[in-house]
């Protein structure tokens, strides 16, 4: 696997963002969504995630046959010719941390990366570009929110100086089970 690279979602990313984000809401409780998104619910996520908010994509690089075969230098046989295919592999997001006036210098961070892909640097560079754009769109401080059992997620952030400010007790319920809140602070 190549190195994934980091940059703004575009609308052609949504189902690889909904595909994910979905396996989530589905499976583990890693989120509180209970629905999964519909691809529209997606699009309109996507809007909102614009500007002060982006929304960012963790993009692998990979090399695919085309279609169409072309003749080797020593004229003798067909090499089909390789074009680069881009594959989401992660997202992350800014959002407004409450909607009150007051919060306006304060955002919350989201970061979700593929199964397949975890452990291997991909959330660790999403979430280094969110505190570079939160830095650089002038936000005071970043909030994470993360389930309490995900101790991934919250290595994650205090390997990038989040502190944690607290411990919301049993404040959701998913798969018959209570779920906790811990929430950490990055200052900027």
């Amino acid at each position: 696997m190549s190195v994934a690279q980091i940059r703004l979602a575009k609308p052609e990313d949504c189902e690889s963002i909904r595909r994910i984000y979905n396996a989530e809401v589905e499976g583990e409780a890693n989120t509180f969504d209970l629905v999964p998104r519909t691809p529209s619910d997606q699009e309109a996520w996507l809007v909102r995630h614009q500007g002060a908010y982006p929304a960012l994509v963790a993009v692998i690089t990979e090399s695919a046959p085309t279609l169409q075969p072309t003749q080797d230098r020593a004229g003798s046989g067909s090499i089909p010719p390789r074009r680069q295919l881009e594959r989401v592999v992660g997202f992350g997001s800014l959002s407004p941390f409450r909607d009150r006036p007051a919060y306006s210098t304060s955002v919350e961070d989201s970061v979700y990366v593929d199964a397949a892909h975890r452990g291997l640097g991909v959330g660790s560079a999403i979430l280094g570009e969110l505190v570079s754009a939160a830095s650089s769109h002038g936000f005071h401080t970043i909030i994470a929110r993360i389930v309490g059992h995900n101790e991934a997620s919250i290595a994650l952030h205090m390997n990038h100086g989040f502190k944690m400010v607290g411990t919301e007790t049993e404040v959701g319920r998913k798969h018959g089970r209570w779920l906790d809140v811990v929430e950490l602070q990055l200052m900027l």
